[in-house]
């Protein structure tokens, strides 16, 4: 990993994945054989969990030697290591992890159709991540560990990391998961030597993995040369093959020929007014009535069919979004300059991935499927020391529904993270920030189709931003008012999936907040209408343009750790509704109502909904840590806005999608229980794999290693307002802290020095305190 100082801002390699996936189904290939020591820990059920913790820890630390047993010392590291277990993959392991794989491959025609989907770290366990917190990496946690009699000898360096790696081969449509222990690797520029391993390849059976960009660009030139596809579009006045835009769509799975045995794409196409110019909408003129379906495998068409012609629309005057003169219109002169400006630096500090802002602490990685990925959260609280919050934090799934029933609109039921990937369409921040001010950027390193190494800088942007009052008051008898400024730490990354683009941020506030939200916007997705014609399932946006209803849902996974330590089984979530008191002796006022708490005992009865009526939010509680009243310690979840899927349950996209039928999943964890719709929901023919699956075990909840699904949408009927590009729509969560904190952990954040100048000076024209208005002496 590489650090790159550039004048006011920093820019750092930022690439990790979650590991441990499970594969649908799969075939044993080959396996190297075990590590001499074995840093696993062995699965256990969550009521084994809280027995076990110990002994299991004890697993990844070595025994004490009987020479050093009479002096029980523990044998601390004598420097720290440079690689946390959890830091993402250098650009040179990723092309160790592919030549590994690569040269393992049975024969030159199977290592020639090898195509390399993502190549990701294998996280380690969580015991393995606290041995490294407590002795290898700053700020040392030895009490991460658990105490033993005896004392323990720390292992004089970490286990190798792994990378896991979803190999498409393109020859044989042959899907398989690759484990590669990273024995030794070292930058070229060091010429170090590089050493990779094979543990274990794995052939997974009946899937298609997510498509890639490469193959994209194949599909759109292989439809532009298809003489059926140029005939009917000189049907439609195009003889340009220049103007022609075609979007691939993962089939999804609507019927039995969209079965995995084919690696198939059903393009949507646009069109163009103008080729010479580079700014254009391309998606204000939708192409409809052709019906195209690519073989992705072979690059062929193998259906097409010119079903109706719809004329294309005419060139709408507004369909442009670029600046003033080249959209045809004139800017705003009347928007004055807005710096923002730290004189002194940022409050934040960053040591390769490893983030520490005022009392708060993570690790920022980042996977080409889910984007940024938050780890090891933590509080600073005075006297109680480090406090975990969470384990990890990210968004794993997300899924747009349309609402049209009409061709193509009602196949259009895109899982942007599972069949393209989130982090792999991420944009660099360089081409247009949303940052402001002080700004530490990471770089995120990929593996490309054919298994290069790319890399997109400013990836991921880290920076503070002024958010409004954090608390005041004035004593009204006195005059005299406090008031706080707020301030929040902001990590997050945009990307764009075809004609949408998506903003994930994840805040983190002086008062122990943290906001997960995400920011819509870019083109919407259209249709044309025959001349005269109108539909109800959507809204007109220009003559014989219109954009169909439909909704945006994404999926925030919480792995965590409330006041635990890694890999404890000490959290339970109770469910809280506000009740109204029935009338009679004890509501003689009408007036009473009160909050009742339910706990979730098992996953079949943590399958929740929202309810706005009732106040619902859930708390996530330690079942061992008290604050000074007694009770349990814990965060809480409180939606925002949100909603349920509209489309019926027989909808065919269901069947991938089960996991939307609820606001909240509740597991307990587990390794390869990672994505609520299976790892590979791309014309996934199973009914309710993932999330639905994993609660079928109905496994308890009272006192486990917590896992919350958090599946939160938003219902889009658009506007004409949100032509030609839409206004950021914003949508999210907040955790809170629930009798976490003795009292608020806000009340020491200082005044800004303008508020302190400010009293200063008052006191200094007045001779003392503000004196009380006579007015108020008379209402006295």
């Amino acid at each position: 990993m590489a650090t790159t100082a550039k004048k006011a801002t920093l820019t750092s390699v930022c690439c990790a994945a979650d590991g441990g996936k499970s594969a649908a189904a799969g075939v044993r290939r080959e396996a190297a054989s075990a590590p001499a020591v074995d840093w696993s820990v062995p699965s256990a059920t969550a009521e084994d969990q809280q027995d076990k913790k110990s002994a299991a820890m004890a697993s990844v630390i070595l025994p004490e030697s009987s020479s050093n047993a009479a002096t029980k010392v523990i044998q601390v590291m004598p420097r720290a290591q440079t690689v946390h277990p959890l830091d993402p993959l250098s650009a040179a392991e990723i092309s160790v992890a592919v030549a590994t794989v690569r040269a393992a491959g049975a024969t030159p025609e199977v290592r020639d159709g090898m195509r390399f989907i993502e190549v990701v770290l294998l996280e380690p366990d969580k015991h393995v991540v606290a041995l490294a917190d407590a002795y290898f990496f700053p700020p040392f946690q030895p009490s991460l560990l658990p105490r033993t009699k005896g004392g323990l000898a720390i292992p004089s360096k970490l286990p190798p990391r792994r990378a896991r790696l979803v190999v498409y081969n393109k020859k044989s449509n042959e899907t398989s998961i690759w484990i590669v222990e990273l024995t030794e690797v070292h930058a070229t520029t060091r010429g170090g030597h590089h050493r990779g391993k094979v543990i274990s390849s794995t052939v997974v059976l009946d899937v298609q993995p997510p498509m890639d960009a490469v193959e994209y660009a194949e599909c759109e030139a292989v439809v532009k040369d298809y003489p059926p596809f140029i005939e009917a579009m000189k049907k439609r006045g195009i003889d340009d093959m220049d103007l022609v835009m075609v979007d691939p769509w993962c089939v999804g799975y609507h019927r039995e020929a969209d079965a995995p045995s084919r690696r198939l794409a059903k393009p949507l196409i646009f069109c163009r007014t103008e080729s010479d110019c580079p700014l254009e909408n391309g998606y204000a003129r939708p192409v409809e009535g052709i019906h195209v379906l690519v073989d992705m495998q072979n690059m062929v068409v193998i259906e097409f069919e010119d079903r109706k012609l719809v004329p294309l629309p005419p060139a709408d005057p507004l369909r442009n979004y670029s600046p003033g003169e080249t959209r045809g219109g004139v800017d705003r002169s009347d928007v004055k300059t807005l710096q923002i400006v730290q004189p002194e630096g940022p409050s934040f500090r960053v040591n390769g991935h490893y983030v520490e802002w005022q009392k708060w602490n993570f690790r920022v990685g980042f996977t080409p499927r889910e984007g940024l990925v938050i780890h090891s959260v933590a509080y600073v609280d005075g006297s109680r020391g480090r406090r975990p919050i969470a384990h990890r934090l990210s968004f794993v799934e997300m899924v747009v529904p349309y609402g049209d029933p009409n061709d193509p609109h009602y196949r259009k039921n895109a899982f942007d993270a599972g069949e393209d990937g989130l982090g792999r369409n991420a944009h660099s921040l360089k081409k247009g920030c949303d940052c402001l001010g002080y700004i530490k950027y990471f770089d995120a390193h990929f593996t490309n189709f054919t298994g290069g190494v790319e890399t997109t800088e400013n990836c991921v942007c880290l920076h503070e931003e002024d958010h409004g009052i954090l608390w005041k008051h004035q004593d009204w008898r006195t005059g005299l008012a406090e008031v706080r400024r707020s301030r929040r730490l902001t990590v997050s990354f945009i990307c764009t999936v075809a004609n949408y683009e998506y903003g994930f941020y994840w805040h983190f506030y002086q008062d122990g907040k943290i906001e997960a939200e995400v920011k819509l916007t870019g083109i919407l997705s259209l249709g044309s209408l025959q001349p005269g014609e109108s539909r109800k399932y959507g809204t007109m946006i220009a003559p014989g343009l219109y954009a169909p209803v439909h909704q945006h849902f994404f999926v925030a996974r919480m792995d965590m750790a409330v006041d635990s330590k890694p890999g404890e089984a000490h959290n339970q979530v109770v469910e809280v509704n506000v009740k109204v008191e029935e009338p009679g002796k004890d509501n003689v006022h009408n007036n009473a109502f009160y909050a009742e708490e339910t706990l979730l005992r098992s996953e079949l009865e943590a399958m929740r909904d929202c309810d706005p009526f009732s106040a619902r939010h859930w708390i996530i509680r330690n079942t061992r840590t008290v604050n000074r009243n007694g009770q349990l310690t814990g965060y809480k979840l409180v939606p925002g806005s949100n909603c349920l899927p509209l489309a019926g349950p027989e909808a065919k996209f269901m069947r991938r999608a089960a996991f939307l039928k609820h606001n909240l999943w509740v597991t307990p964890y587990r390794k390869g229980e990672d994505f609520p719709g299976g790892e590979f929901p791309n014309q996934n023919p199973r009914v309710g794999e993932g999330l639905a699956s994993y609660v079928k075990q109905n496994r308890s909840l009272e006192e486990a290693d917590t896992v919350l699904w958090y599946v939160f949408g938003i219902t889009h009927v658009p506007r004409l307002e949100d032509w030609p590009v839409m206004p950021v729509e914003r949508i999210g969560f907040m955790l809170q802290p629930h009798g976490f904190f003795n009292c608020s952990p806000a009340v020491d954040v200082p005044p800004n020095a303008c508020e302190t100048d400010a009293k200063e000076s008052d006191v200094k024209d007045n001779g003392g305190a503000k004196p009380i208005p006579s007015g108020l002496i008379a209402k006295l």
